[in-house]
C-alpha cells in the first residue's frame, strides 16, 4: 500500500494522526460505541514508517507484509494473524500480547520488548510463554530475543 492510500484510509476512518519526517504516527483510533481506542484496518499490506501510539490494541488481521520501520508503541494488544514473516528491525513496543499466528520464521533483529507473551502458533503451537523449554527465572522474550540473535528461527 502507498503512503498516500495509507493516510486516505486514515482519513476515511478518522484515525488521529500526524506526520514527523518520514513517520506516519497513528496517535488514535477512532473510538467506538464501546469506548475503545483500538485501530482495526482491514489491510493486506503497510507502508514504511508507520507508528501506532494510540492506547488500546492494533488489529492487521488481513496483513501478509509489513515494511521495514513500522513500530508499534501501542498500550493494547498486536494482532497479525496472516502475516508469515517480519522484515529485520522490526520492534513491539507495545503494552500487551503479540498474536503471530501464521509466522514461519523471525529475521535476526526483530526484538519483542512487549509487555505480555508472543503468541506464535505456526513456530513452536502457541504462547512462547508457556513454552516447554523456557527457563525458570528467566523472561520469556528475553529468551525469545536471544533465541531470535541466534537465528534460531530462520
Amino acid at each position: 500500500m502507498t503512503r498516500s492510500r495509507f493516510i486516505r484510509l486514515l482519513k476515511e476512518k478518522g484515525y488521529v494522526y500526524k506526520i514527523e519526517g518520514d513517520k506516519i504516527i497513528i496517535t488514535v483510533a477512532r473510538i467506538d460505541m464501546s469506548n475503545t481506542d483500538d485501530a482495526h484496518l482491514a489491510i493486506r499490506s503497510i507502508p514504511p514508517g508507520v507508528v501506532f501510539n494510540n492506547r488500546g490494541s492494533v488489529w492487521l488481521e488481513s496483513l501478509t507484509s509489513i515494511s521495514p520501520g513500522v513500530e508499534f508503541n501501542n498500550g493494547g494488544s498486536v494482532h497479525l494473524s496472516s502475516l508469515t514473516s517480519l522484515p529485520p528491525g522490526v520492534e513491539f513496543k507495545n503494552i500487551g500480547h503479540v498474536t503471530l499466528n501464521s509466522l514461519t520464521s523471525i529475521p535476526l533483529g526483530v526484538e519483542f520488548k512487549n509487555g505480555k507473551n508472543v503468541y506464535l502458533r505456526s513456530l513452536i503451537g502457541g504462547f512462547f510463554g508457556r513454552w516447554g523449554g523456557n527457563i525458570e527465572g528467566i523472561d520469556p522474550n528475553s529468551l525469545l530475543n536471544l533465541m531470535i540473535s541466534k537465528g534460531i528461527f530462520i
